[in-house]
């Protein structure tokens, strides 16, 4: 067999190097279109690929929302009494319970009374003996006033008899304010409930030596009903506070502690008069019957004041869709054209006043009525048909797992 030479070859090669060149394009051509037959034409991005995409839809409605205002508040006795002695002297009986409701009257302490009866007693005493005293001045300045009338006494005699009478009567008043005071004392011996509330921890025994106005309190009395709840609301909300009370009361709700728990319903009726500079907040106290005592002093509660109650057009949150250009939903239109007529998504930029918990309030973009995707938007392409699901129901006949989504506002890929 004849090989070409190596002369041969090299004149040869740029045909051969051509023909090669044009083999490798034909085969990355034939790579390169595989992926698509595979694919069935996978549209813009691969969404939508598959025929129309599935999803859950709701109403955009109009409901009453209300405007609230929310803060984190504490729980604060409307009364406090901290009960302290006013004599010194030895303990001798507790009257009370500590933890138990009281009445304004009822008797918390008794003090040894003994000291205080012997200074009343005296007093008593002082009091009786500057009363003759003060009878007997009294007759000698009538006696006296005949005598001097008929020139029978000088002038000057008359004079300090009428001095004395004034000197005892003086002396007689004291002694009546000092009988009041010893007897006061004596009173103070019983220590009484000033108000209506609970008694806290004691911090007495039977047998201490209890002195006058000591810095410790016996034991505190908190008012449980009625009671407050303080919190504080950025100064921004100044404005709608004071326009929407003067219109009427505003009605404030706490939530308790506690799972399950319904919240307390009371009314605003404390606005300071200043804004803390340091915190740029505004201090406010809401009243609550507390006839259940749920609430409790010193617990922290979230609070939520209810500054009007306006109807407004809502659609639910897990609706909304965020972009570059803003907000925005997908709005469900029929397709006449299409045989038979298809329902298709619409892009609709809306713009949301506020929400409140599921609920988004829309300024514009929507009207009454109209259909709008809340779930299985990644699939949705505007323009393109959509097909619209029935909720499932779960197995417990609970709610379906569609309005389970929606209620937490979740975005879930069809």
């Amino acid at each position: 067999m004849n090989y070409p030479s190596a002369a041969t070859l090299l004149r040869k090669l740029p045909h051969y190097g051509a023909a090669l060149l044009l083999v490798a394009a034909i085969g990355c051509a034939d790579k390169g279109a595989t992926p698509g037959a595979a694919g069935g034409g996978s549209g813009k991005g691969g969404r939508g690929a598959g025929g129309p995409a599935p999803v859950l839809v709701g109403k955009a409605q109009k409901k009453i929302v209300p405007l609230v205002v929310d803060a984190i508040g504490v729980v604060e006795p409307i009364k406090s009494a901290a009960i302290r002695s006013q004599v010194t002297g030895s303990l001798m009986k507790i009257d009370l319970q500590e933890g138990r409701d009281v009445k304004a009257g009822d008797l918390l302490f008794e003090i040894d009374p003994r000291p205080f009866q012997n200074t009343l007693a005296s007093a008593q005493a002082d009091q009786k003996k500057i009363s003759v005293q003060l009878e007997t001045a009294r007759a000698q300045v009538a006696r006296y006033r005949q005598l001097n009338a008929e020139s029978m006494v000088s002038k000057e005699q008359f004079q300090q008899i009428q001095d004395n009478e004034r000197a005892l009567t003086a002396q007689s008043v004291a002694s009546e304010a000092a009988v009041a005071n010893a007897a006061l004392q004596l009173s103070y011996c019983s220590i009484r409930a000033p108000i209506d509330g609970r008694t806290g921890n004691l911090n007495v025994h039977e047998g201490d030596l209890i002195r006058a106005n000591d810095v410790g309190a016996m034991v505190t009395i908190n008012q449980l009903s009625p009671i407050y709840v303080t919190f504080g609301v950025p100064q921004q909300q100044l404005a709608a506070l004071q326009r929407y009370r003067a219109a009427g009361t505003l009605a404030v709700s706490v939530a308790p502690s506690g799972a399950g728990e319904a919240p307390e319903k009371g009314e605003l009726t404390f606005m300071d008069n200043t804004v803390d500079a340091a915190t740029g907040t505004l201090k406010l106290k809401a009243s609550f019957a507390n006839q259940k005592h749920r609430l409790w002093p010193g617990q922290f509660a979230t609070v939520s004041v209810t500054l009007a109650e306006p109807e407004v057009l809502v659609v639910p949150a897990s609706a909304l869709q965020n972009s570059q250009n803003g907000q925005y939903v997908f709005v469900i239109k029929t397709d006449a054209t299409a045989t038979p007529p298809a329902s298709i998504a619409e892009h609709r930029p809306v713009a949301v006043q506020r929400t409140l918990e599921n609920d988004a309030v829309i300024a514009s973009g929507l009207a009454d009525g109209e259909v709008i995707v809340t779930d299985g938007q990644l699939r949705v392409i505007p323009g393109r048909p959509v097909i619209i699901k029935q909720p499932e129901a779960p197995a417990g006949g609970g709610r379906p797992a569609g309005e389970k989504a929606r209620g937490k506002g979740k975005k879930k890929d069809a």
